[in-house]
């Protein structure tokens, strides 16, 4: 069975939910499909103390239910479903989801946000958020006077390393090369801060756990020597990246060489007609619950024009 909606939004970070927020006051009833985590990234996360509005701080869940139940109150739908095809050759686009139903509108906005990359190791999954974490601003809190490892070389380890000497009494930085990728002042800054320990060279092929406490350890590979050694830590930080979730468009937009949407001038405007996207699903620099937001609002009003006018213009 096939049902039509003006505009559909896939995704719920705060970029959909604003989205939806501001497309389902404009009487275009969205459809919103939440997909396999519903409410994004922060839904992970503990406090938020960045967020506008919040001075003392909100809880990523709660602040993510907040959003989509002030959706709701205008009449905004939710689907906890997941788009697996999308055909956006023509208009009405049609979307599949992972039961095989497809929808058709006339509008879509894409916030399917961005995940973290992690490595692949043994236990790894079972291990987020008790020892292993892909966010330093989220979780550096519960590290203090803790000793942390940090996987990575770009700005992203570099940046996060540095935040995380505000609470851990020791950071050791592990790179799998001999030199960063990151900018100099970024690196200016690791190389002067004395709380923090570079590990060159260096891989994670293993982490030692217990059942109750979790996280207790790595094995880490030098790759000069193919030495194997053992490292005891109380937080492991991925900071290698984030890949778009943008595998079910299959090329029918254009995407950068990482796979992020490109959208046009720094619009949510992407090179179809009718086809917006918001959120970390395009931003490779900001990645904040509030940039997202603002993004999703552009969607939003960009959406309402084009099946206003029948164009982007």
């Amino acid at each position: 069975m096939n049902t039509h909606h003006p505009v559909v939004i896939i995704g719920t970070g705060p970029a959909g939910l604003t989205a939806a927020i501001y497309t389902a006051r404009a009487d275009l009833n969205p459809l919103v499909f939440e997909g396999r985590q519903p409410g994004g990234q922060l839904t992970t996360t503990t406090e938020v103390e960045n967020f506008p509005g919040f001075p003392e701080g909100v809880m990523g869940p709660e602040l993510m239910d907040n959003m989509k139940n002030q959706a709701m109150r205008f009449n905004a739908g939710f689907k906890s479903e997941f788009i697996v095809e999308a055909d956006l050759s023509k208009r009405p686009f049609v979307l599949k989801n992972d039961n095989g139903q497809t929808y058709t509108a006339d509008a879509v906005i894409i916030a399917t946000g961005a995940s973290a990359k992690v490595m692949g190791l043994a236990e790894e999954a079972k291990l987020i958020g008790r020892g292993v974490s892909t966010c330093a601003t989220c979780d550096g809190f519960f590290y203090r006077g803790k000793i942390v490892h940090v996987v990575g070389g770009g700005d992203t380890a570099l940046e996060e390393a540095n935040f995380l000497t505000k609470f851990a009494d020791k950071v050791y930085l592990i790179h799998r090369r001999d030199a960063f990728r990151g900018s100099k002042p970024m690196q200016d800054k690791v190389f002067s801060n004395p709380k923090v320990e570079v590990l060159w060279n260096t891989e994670v092929v293993e982490l030692e756990h217990e059942p109750v406490s979790g996280l207790t350890g790595i094995k880490v590979k030098n790759n000069q020597n193919g030495e194997i050694t053992s490292r005891k830590t109380d937080g492991l930080f991925y900071a290698i990246g984030h890949h778009p979730n943008t595998e079910f468009l299959k090329g029918q937009i254009d995407l950068d060489a990482h796979g992020f949407i490109q959208t046009k001038n720094g619009e949510p405007d992407t090179n179809i007609p009718g086809v917006f996207a918001c959120g970390d699903v395009k931003d490779t620099y900001y990645r904040q619950a509030i940039s997202a937001a603002g993004s999703g609002c552009q969607a939003a009003i960009r959406a309402e024009r084009f099946l206003e006018h029948g164009s982007q213009g």
